[in-house]
């Protein structure tokens, strides 16, 4: 496998999973059935007893995330690539996202390979930099972190995973996209006490475990395409909340140094060379 043939596969899933992140929402709260103890041998499965509200405890974890105005996490990230062979090959990335409503974004990644990029937005410029190459993309994109957000996947057709958890209406999204949702147990991750619910949409099935208690954070999330070949998955682990970092402006704004050449975004490229093809009659392309 080639790096441009890597380059590809993993583009699409970590796209995939960008969007798919934004499909986590309920509208139905079942119990969800427990292996039986092997020792036991038994027929039956078991099933979860005097389950919490999934559908309550996933809205509150989504409300919480968009009325804070301020917050830094780390994420452990890892994801399958489908070989054309059927293997799945698992890679991954580390990532430090900080927020600041309602224009400060700064995301900081480094991949398992070692290459680290930048990710910054200041309320008026998206910016993408590469301190191995010393090479840097921007685009003007005023209106804030949601707008820009949606700018950097759909229109620039660039990779953010889990973008749905940085966005102010994150709880709308949740709301209208899941078919089914079940409360799994409660459980402990990192010492902390936590929910464990699966829930399913039209393409992902996926699991979040949210922290108990009254800042309920999402610790762990994993995401399987149910109908991609392979059905492989996107799994992160979240540490080091924090919901009151000391962040300055200087954070989300990006001056290149020395020696730093700006390139263009792929898209825009490729938008520019589709409009050099339109004829001179219809300069403006039809509407």
């Amino acid at each position: 496998m080639n790096k441009n043939q890597w380059w590809r596969a993993t583009r699409t899933v970590i796209y995939v999973s960008v969007l798919s992140a934004a499909t986590i929402s309920c509208s139905e709260n079942a119990m969800v059935t427990r292996p039986a103890p092997p020792e036991a041998q038994l027929t039956t499965t078991q099933a979860a007893t005097a389950p919490a509200n999934a559908e309550v405890i996933l809205k509150r974890m989504a409300e919480f995330l968009a009325k804070t105005q301020q917050f830094s996490v780390n994420l452990s990230d890892n994801f399958d690539v489908v070989q054309e062979s059927g293997q799945k090959i698992e890679f991954g990335e580390s990532r430090k996202i900080t927020i600041s409503r309602p224009n400060g974004l700064r995301v900081e990644l480094e991949e398992s390979s070692g290459e680290k990029h930048i990710v910054l937005y200041d309320g008026k410029d998206i910016t993408v930099f590469s301190p191995s190459q010393n090479l840097y993309a921007q685009t003007a994109k005023p209106g804030g972190i949601d707008e820009a957000v949606r700018y950097f996947l759909k229109d620039l057709h660039m990779r953010l995973p889990l973008a749905a958890l940085l966005l102010s209406r994150f709880p709308a999204e949740i709301e209208s996209r899941t078919k089914s949702l079940d409360y799994v147990e409660k459980t402990v991750i990192d010492a902390t006490s936590t929910h464990h619910l699966a829930g399913r949409t039209e393409t992902v099935d996926y699991q979040v475990w949210i922290a108990e208690g009254a800042q309920p954070l999402p610790l762990r999330v994993v995401l399987t395409y149910k109908n991609a070949e392979g059905q492989p998955e996107f799994r992160a682990q979240f540490s080091d909340w924090n919901l009151a970092p000391k962040v300055q402006d200087s954070q989300f704004a990006f001056t290149p140094p020395e020696g730093a050449r700006k390139i263009a975004f792929q898209a825009q490229l490729s938008d520019f060379a589709t409009a050099g093809t339109e004829s001179p009659e219809q300069p403006g392309g039809q509407k």
